[in-house]
């Protein structure tokens, strides 16, 4: 048996070395490192893909989120609403911009709970920002009915759902990042969609939005040396927009595979009394950025220790929530105030997730997991 990764970058790039390479090898004869003609091929074909009006690639998703908040214009100590539980960039840009955190709970689907953030709302709150955690989407139709009756913007953290599709009531479909006025992404590496380095992209569909977006990005320029804003210099890199262009072309089949993973695991475990499968939106795709089970009546770190000894890494995405953090400690908020927030902190791990997990490998995972919680 190949040895088991959280996440498998060579035997996929094995797969499509050869387009990727090719891809490469254009890029440097062109000598066109820096806006080349890649990253145009590649922002086109991402919008089309999204069926989003405006792509705009940066060098990062957190560049992604901090450039999107600022082409809002917004004021310091303006509020703006997020989940207490999600990788630490999404508090992290609000608070350099000078505007204020205000931190919210999540659902038992590690998604924002609306319900939470209607009773956060004050005169002072300008934006939400919900996180499509672990690659299923928000439950967008009410936030977006609750943003419009409040006039909030909406920027969707969007760094771990790229493929994934929200269904609205009337029937039609959409990409996820392309629902509320902005959404942002992530090419880390070991994203559904990674490049070779960093990288990310905003999207949006509003026209105004998207030429000030662009301008931010480049040291906030439209006309070149006529600074009109205040900019920072985020940009893609030809050579990561070379990559993309391949891996987009199978984003598809990544995705699939990574639901093939996650339709084992489901099947393996649903009726496992200490472990709770993650839970389905029936109005939203689910990619599985990350595959998060909930342990219910066990000690999670003994697991965790135990899958270790027998070559089976997992992780715990994530350990501490943001109200808890010291960078962010804020008197407004105390241990215990957002319970499942908390819960969640000390009762997920995630399981291998990736395209190129096999049948063996897939089999023996469970096996052990099921081996792990009986010695537990």
């Amino acid at each position: 048996m190949r040895p088991i990764q959280m996440v498998d970058l060579k035997s996929q790039y094995e797969k499509i070395r050869n387009d990727v390479n090719n891809g490469i090898q254009q890029v440097i004869d062109s000598t066109a490192f820096i806006k080349g003609g890649k990253v145009n091929d590649f922002q086109n074909q991402l919008a089309q893909y999204l069926d989003v009006k405006h792509v705009i690639p940066v060098a990062n998703g957190t560049d992604a989120l901090q450039i999107a908040l600022m082409s809002l214009e917004l004021k310091a100590g303006d509020e703006v609403i997020l989940p207490t539980f999600t990788f630490i960039a999404t508090a992290e840009v609000v608070a350099l911009l000078g505007l204020t955190p205000v931190l919210v709970d999540v659902d038992t689907d590690f998604c924002l709970s609306i319900e939470a953030v209607e009773k956060a709302i004050t005169p002072r709150t300008k934006a939400i920002v919900p996180v499509h955690l672990f690659g299923q989407n928000v439950r967008m139709e009410e936030l977006l009915t609750l943003a419009k009756a409040h006039n909030l913007y909406v920027v969707e953290d969007a760094c771990q759902s790229i493929g994934s599709t929200y269904t609205f009531d009337d029937g039609h479909c959409v990409s996820s990042g392309c629902m509320g006025d902005i959404g942002c992404t992530s090419f880390f590496p070991s994203k559904n969609l990674g490049c070779f380095g960093d990288g990310g992209a905003i999207f949006t569909n509003n026209d105004r939005l998207a030429t000030d977006i662009r301008s931010i990005a480049n040291h906030g320029m439209e006309v070149r040396y006529h600074h009109d804003r205040i900019g920072v210099n985020s940009r893609l890199d030809s050579i990561q927009a070379a990559v993309l262009e391949v891996k987009l072309r199978h984003l598809d089949e990544y995705n699939s595979d990574r639901q093939a993973v996650a339709a084992y695991y489901d099947k393996a475990f649903a009726d496992c009394g200490q472990l709770i499968i993650p839970k389905h939106n029936p109005k939203s795709t689910h990619v599985f950025h990350q595959y998060t089970l909930i342990v219910e009546g066990i000690d999670r770190n003994k697991l965790q220790t135990y899958l270790a000894s027998k070559q089976i890494p997992s992780m715990i995405y994530y350990p501490i929530p943001v109200h808890l953090q010291e960078a962010y400690y804020d008197a407004r908020y105390q241990s215990g105030d957002f319970s499942v927030a908390e819960m969640l902190t000390s009762k997920v791990l995630s399981l291998p997730m990736h395209t190129e997990l096999d049948a063996e490998q897939l089999a023996y995972i469970v096996d052990e997991v099921n081996r792990g919680l009986k010695q537990n």
